[in-house]
């Protein structure tokens, strides 16, 4: 242990055992992350061919390495055993997360072949279209789409305009776009690659409309397209120009009654429809659910293409100098600067902190969908915590590459340096897979109806209703927040003065903060809604009207599920350097992210003015602290050296 002699002589700098935290950060899936860093180094090239290559050859490579990558089982670990698959859900999502590390249009390519279009085919088809399609789906020969969104309509897909109307007569579902706002749009493999589409359209039996179902429709036979179909290439986009996104129309399409998956709904040949799911409602929330896996996949590639960049632009403020400070003779590492340490390393933390959150996230996806636990309340909240953890998780991406482009200057704006990528590529990670303000709204209906058991049936204005129906006070009784916020005055000294009197480095401090905004937030939204109910005024715009409160309220909930799960990280650690290096980080992030928000604490009483800059006093330490470290906190991330491309900053 070597003692850091910017600080005060009390404080000993941990040693950090890389390899170590390595296999922390790995967990159990450290054999499926070699796999993919192994793949990584060995298809490094495409770095470069993104650049070199015009966009139909690029998309030809994209195919052939997602092909390749296919065959040595990294991109299969999600699907049954029996049809070539892996059999581990969470194998399959760390293997996305790390492949995030490379180029994002392989990443994406993937994500749509094995995670969208075969992801659909497995939780929402049955075992008859397992056996026809997944053998193929998994090696790459049978390449698919996933054509949910519309032109008309991303978000708000109960309202998509494709139809699917059932002939009995010929026992078929006849697919049409009735006209160019339902025509599918940005669809990933459709331009180029994709034999088949899962087809998310309206289904209409016996004149009546049974809401959104998902059909299995060729679009191709071999290189031409499909009688009946029409694509179109969506062309050059601002990133991911190696997926071919295109757009699909379809004129009296015609599919046999099997094509419909129908783990929830089936049509009889006689044109009767059946679901065990009566609800119409709840019937297509449980629908998508069953896609959730696309979300934590997202959330945990935007968090790892943060990793990139924070990795090449420490590595350079470790290495370049500009000015002279401290000496007379030689200039100054950037890092050593205040301003630097401040501008990196509490994302340097956030990152950390994030990496922690996926960790649950990815946990909780796999326990669900493994079937280890199987409850619907469970199911409930891994489809909200999976919303805010991509939302938190890709805005971070896109500041974080910001950021670090900046921090590297000119050099950063140059192509090789992987930046440019980075930025074209992650930008749309706030959009697809949910518009993160969306998502941040399913967070909250959450925590405004406890997850109730009628959580599917409420749409907008059902769950202002939901709310107002209750006091407030049971709103805030029921979350989870308000019966850890009561154990405050056990942990921490002072009383109601917990907040002047705990020291900051405390994590139940840090802990109450985070909790005690949250709740006041989500008191606070509970009677604005009620409010606005009592003077009688139309649900939709009462919500509208509290929408801003509504993300925040979200957003600081998430927040507080990412530091708890920061401190159960390190918790599970014995004493020593590694788990002094995560305390640092954690202690830097929760204080970080206080003081941006200090307004909102000081308006509310929790923060005096004193404390406030006590705080911004404490965030600068633990960056000098962390400063020394941070070199090996990002090797520890194991980032393929091929991966990080550039050599004229890194050397």
């Amino acid at each position: 242990m070597a003692t850091d002699t910017t600080t005060p002589s009390a404080y000993v700098q941990p040693e950090v055992d890389v390899p170590a935290l390595t296999g922390l950060l790995d967990g159990e899936y450290a054999e499926i992350r070699d796999l993919v860093r192994a793949n990584l180094a060995r298809y490094s090239s495409v770095l470069e061919e993104a650049e070199e290559l015009g966009i139909d050859a690029f998309r030809e490579r994209v195919r052939e390495v997602v092909v390749e990558l296919a065959a040595t089982g990294q991109t299969g670990m999600g699907f049954p055993a029996k049809y070539g698959g892996g059999g581990d859900i969470g194998a399959s999502v760390a293997a996305f997360e790390t492949l995030a590390f490379g180029d994002l249009s392989v990443l994406v390519k993937s994500g749509v072949q094995f995670g969208l279009f075969g992801g659909a085919i497995l939780q929402l088809g049955t075992e008859e279209h397992h056996a026809k399609y997944l053998p193929d789906v998994i090696t790459g020969k049978l390449m698919g789409c996933f054509a949910m969104t519309e032109t008309g309509h991303g978000s708000h897909v109960q309202a998509l305009g494709t139809v699917a109307t059932y002939d009995p007569r010929t026992q078929e579902f006849v697919l049409t776009t009735p006209d160019d706002q339902a025509r599918k749009d940005y669809i990933g493999n459709a331009a180029r690659h994709g034999q088949l589409a899962v087809v998310f359209a309206q289904l209409e039996v016996g004149g009546k409309r049974e809401g959104v179902h998902a059909f299995v429709v060729p679009i191709r036979d071999g290189d031409e397209v499909a009688p009946g179909v029409g694509i179109e290439d969506d062309g050059r986009k601002m990133g991911l120009n190696g997926v071919d996104n295109g757009r699909i129309r379809f004129d009296q399409v015609r599919v046999g009654r099997k094509a419909l998956l129908n783990r929830f709904a089936d049509v009889t040949p006689e044109g009767v429809y059946e679901s065990s799911i009566e609800n119409p409602t709840r019937r297509f929330f449980t629908m998508l659910g069953t896609l959730v896996q696309g979300r934590v996949c997202i959330g945990g590639a935007g968090i790892n293409a943060a990793k990139v960049a924070l990795a090449i632009a420490v590595e350079y403020a470790n290495r370049r100098r500009q000015f002279t400070a401290d000496s007379d003779t030689e200039e100054q590492l950037l890092l050593d600067y205040g301003l630097h340490q401040r501008r990196l390393l509490p994302l340097l933390a956030r990152t950390y902190a994030l990496h922690f959150a996926q960790d649950q996230a990815r946990t909780q996806l796999h326990e669900v969908f493994s079937g280890i636990t199987d409850d619907a309340h469970a199911r409930r909240r891994l489809e909200a915590r999976a919303a805010g953890t991509k939302a938190l998780g890709t805005w971070h991406a896109t500041r974080t590459v910001q950021e670090c482009r900046e921090a590297c200057g000119g050099a950063g704006y140059l192509a090789v340096n992987r930046f440019a990528a980075l930025k074209a590529d992650t930008d749309i990670f706030t959009t697809f897979e949910g518009d993160n303000h969306v998502l941040l709204q399913l967070v909250a209906k959450g925590l405004l109806t406890d997850y109730a058991s009628e959580f599917e049936d409420l749409d907008q204005l059902g769950m202002v209703r939901q709310v107002t129906s209750m006091a407030v006070e049971t709103v805030i009784e029921k979350t989870s927040v308000h019966k850890l916020l009561e154990r405050v005055r056990d942990l921490l000294p002072g009383g109601d003065e917990w907040d002047r009197e705990a020291g900051l480095l405390d994590p139940e401090y840090q802990l109450a903060m985070f909790r005690f905004r949250e709740e006041h937030m989500l008191a606070g939204v509970a009677r604005r809604l009620k409010r606005g109910m009592d003077d009688k005024r139309h649900p939709g715009a009462v919500f509208s009207q509290v929408q801003d409160h509504v993300i925040a309220v979200a957003r600081v909930h998430v927040e507080r599920l990412v530091l708890e799960a920061f401190i159960d990280g390190w918790r599970q650690l014995p004493e020593g350097g590694n788990r002094a290096a995560l305390v640092l980080l954690c202690d830097l992030f929760a204080l970080s992210t206080i003081e941006a928000d200090r307004a909102w604490f000081m308006e509310h009483g929790r923060l005096t003015v004193q404390r406030s800059k006590a705080i911004s006093r404490e965030v600068n330490d633990l960056c000098r602290k962390v400063r020394p470290l941070a070199g090996d906190l990002v090797d520890a991330w194991a980032i393929p050296r091929e991966m990080l491309r550039a050599t004229d900053l890194l050397g």
